[in-house]
């Protein structure tokens, strides 16, 4: 199982366990966090995410302000995104497509709390190389 935390469009976050997100799917279904052993996960649909942040720790680090500055080599190429709300993520990617519904990006601060976010491209209102 893999921890992730879910940005929702309408400002909803979602934070739980999957071990089934796929790019390609048009969903995947999550535990919740702190759910009953045995709860029914629940049905995620990607079209309604923001983006899917792949997590080190569900609780993050609250006094950590990331800087989206590049303080490590990463491969793939160096993309800014900025979403609809206003939020800038800054890292690298090796499978951006513009026909796609989102990609991967591996955050430029080695300090995140995230290990690398899939990013659905309808919620970005700029995705640029840098």
């Amino acid at each position: 199982m893999i921890q992730v935390v879910a940005h929702c469009q309408d400002g909803r976050i979602l934070k739980g366990l999957t071990n089934d997100f796929f790019p390609a799917k048009d969903r995947f279904h999550l535990r919740p966090a702190g759910s009953p052993t045995g709860a029914e996960p629940v049905e995620v649909l990607i079209p309604s995410l923001k983006a899917v942040f792949f997590v080190r720790d569900l609780t993050g680090s609250p006094d950590h302000n990331d800087t989206n500055t590049f303080d490590h080599t990463l491969p793939g190429r160096k993309v800014r995104v900025v979403f609809n709300d206003g939020e800038v993520l800054v890292g690298t990617t090796n499978g951006y497509h513009p026909d796609r519904q989102g990609f991967f990006l591996s955050p430029a601060d080695s300090t995140s709390n995230n290990e690398r976010c899939f990013v659905v491209s309808a919620s970005a209102k700029e995705i640029a190389f840098l």
